[in-house]
């Protein structure tokens, strides 16, 4: 148990994270969507809705990245992210468990806080504790686009955070995906991307409607990108699991990110169980 105590402090700071974006989530989608609230009724488009709620979410996960705990944990936020990353050699098989457990517990806290925070307005039919399910077009529709958004923006981890010129603006590239992704694909899938924000609000909406969807696709789609970019790149070009390395909060993962030196101090922390 050495990972536990050394590192929770990164495995509290995923938690905390899936659970701020999902209050967030809850209460964008509630502002947004609920036919009761008067911004709702003032926008009337529901591809404007979406837009506003993708700019809220691409906003809020760039402040989690960018935050000073998003800086130490690499701001997983998902256990895809994660399950990837140790597939790669990055993460280690302790952290890699812990992490994973953090958010999915991260998550359902999340949903709960936002219940007590909106009510009954969260179990209204629009808004139904924001589930992830098919859209019209059903489970196959679905289970494809959950498999490309997740390529998607595993691809654009990996080749973003592992170019030097570009590696501090990975946080910026994935918000702009997700607030692409909910404007655009959220009437296919519900967008999710992430089976710990799905379970999170499955379980107090009690919906488990093609849940499998959100389990497969995600892992089948990051997994395939992570492939695709070692085969291209070799995987010696990843050099680190966190989304933001240009700090100098410490690193728990297999690191072989340097950072430039500052007079006589390098930015990079190591940490005593690398």
């Amino acid at each position: 148990m050495n990972a536990l105590r050394h590192h929770y402090p990164e495995y509290l700071m995923e938690a905390f994270g899936l659970g701020l974006f999902m209050v967030s989530a809850s209460i964008a989608t509630a502002v947004l969507e609920h036919p009761a609230s008067l911004i709702h009724q003032f926008i009337a488009d529901p591809l404007a809705r979406r837009l506003m709620i993708g700019i809220t979410m691409g906003l809020t996960a760039i402040a989690i990245i960018y935050s000073p705990w998003g800086k130490q944990s690499g701001a997983h936020l998902n256990p895809v992210v994660t399950l990837t990353f140790f597939r790669l050699g990055k993460v280690k098989r302790m952290d890699a468990l812990f992490y994973i457990l953090a958010q999915f517990v991260g998550g359902l806290l999340g949903v709960l806080l936002a219940a007590k925070l909106l009510g009954t307005s969260i179990a209204h039919p629009t808004v139904s504790y924001i589930v992830t399910i098919p859209g019209a077009g059903g489970t196959a529709i679905a289970f494809l686009a959950e498999l490309i958004i997740s390529f998607g923006i595993m691809m654009m981890i990996l080749v973003v955070s592992n170019t030097p010129t570009l590696a501090r603006f990975t946080g910026v590239f994935a918000g702009l995906l997700i607030a692409t992704y909910i404007t655009l694909e959220a009437p296919l899938s519900g967008m999710s991307m992430n089976p710990a924000r799905t379970l999170a609000s499955a379980i107090p909406a009690h919906n488990w409607t093609a849940l499998w969807i959100y389990f497969t696709a995600p892992l089948l789609g990051m997994l395939a990108a992570s492939e695709v970019y070692v085969r291209w790149k070799g995987r010696k070009a990843i050099r680190c699991a966190k989304l933001h390395h240009h700090n100098t909060k410490r690193c728990i993962f297999r690191c072989g990110y340097r950072e430039p030196m500052v007079g006589n101090r390098s930015q990079r922390l190591s940490d005593p169980l690398l």
